[in-house]
């Protein structure tokens, strides 16, 4: 890589690990930067699912005031993220790349409507919530967002806030502080399965991880200040640009 390129993936992690603390789809800045300086897709999805990790990691320390209580629900819906990642990183070394190009965008976009509407809907559907942590349908529902995070992962912090602000009776902050956690998890897991069986390219992680962890930490102090009508609002942005993006 050249002294530009390397500037380039660098500062591509530090905007990816911001915009994943504050809501996610980040991979939709570094994914097409690898892919625009020429390495092949499934090098770029897992080499920048490797470097994504450390910005992760600083978005989570950065919501630890808002992760306070939420100990017992993380680990069980994290049971769920992490098996979920396992099938998805399957699922990307075995199945064509096209395989989730009609539903990635439609996941999406029934994210950013469960954001938007959150509020209304809680409202609506508070009798579901008779469990704490959100009961089987949102397990269940975690599950399939790992297993899709596994897979590609990018927007797959839309997802997860609107699942688990449709099924938690929390205020958005903790929310997206549990959205950290679970996509770190998924993140995680799959960037062990990629660094045992898959072709990542060592370098392009290295400089993705170093910008994400900067990122990151930005992030989540940014995030952290957004008022709840704000930050829904960014995060129905994000998810449409992530959309275009995929349709384009």
């Amino acid at each position: 890589m050249t002294p530009l390129e390397v500037v380039a993936v660098f500062a591509a992690g530090i905007g990816a690990g911001g915009i994943n603390a504050v809501v996610g789809s980040g991979s939709l800045i570094t994914f097409p930067t690898l892919l625009a300086l020429g390495f092949p897709p499934i090098v770029a999805n897992v080499s920048n699912n490797v470097g994504m990790v450390p910005g992760g990691v600083t978005g989570v320390v950065g919501y630890r005031p808002e992760l306070k209580g939420q100990r017992d629900r993380l680990i069980r819906l994290g049971t769920a993220s992490v098996l979920g990642s396992l099938v998805g990183g399957v699922l990307l070394l075995f199945l064509p790349e096209k395989a989730f190009q009609v539903i990635v965008p439609v996941l999406i976009g029934l994210a950013c409507v469960l954001v938007v509407a959150q509020p209304r809907l809680s409202r609506w559907l508070v009798r579901l919530r008779v469990h704490p942590n959100g009961g089987p349908w949102l397990w269940l529902g975690v599950l399939l967002a790992g297993v899709y995070g596994g897979y590609f992962g990018a927007a797959q912090g839309v997802v997860l806030i609107g699942l688990l602000g449709l099924f938690l009776d929390e205020d958005l902050q903790r929310i997206n502080a549990a959205k950290n956690m679970l996509s770190l998890l998924v993140n995680g897991t799959a960037a062990v399965l990629f660094a045992v069986i898959a072709p990542v390219d060592w370098t392009a992680a290295l400089l993705v991880a170093l910008g994400t962890a900067v990122g990151g930490f930005l992030g989540a102090r940014l995030g952290r200040r957004l008022p709840p009508m704000v930050l829904r609002g960014f995060i129905v942005v994000v998810g449409v640009a992530a959309i275009v993006k995929l349709l384009a």
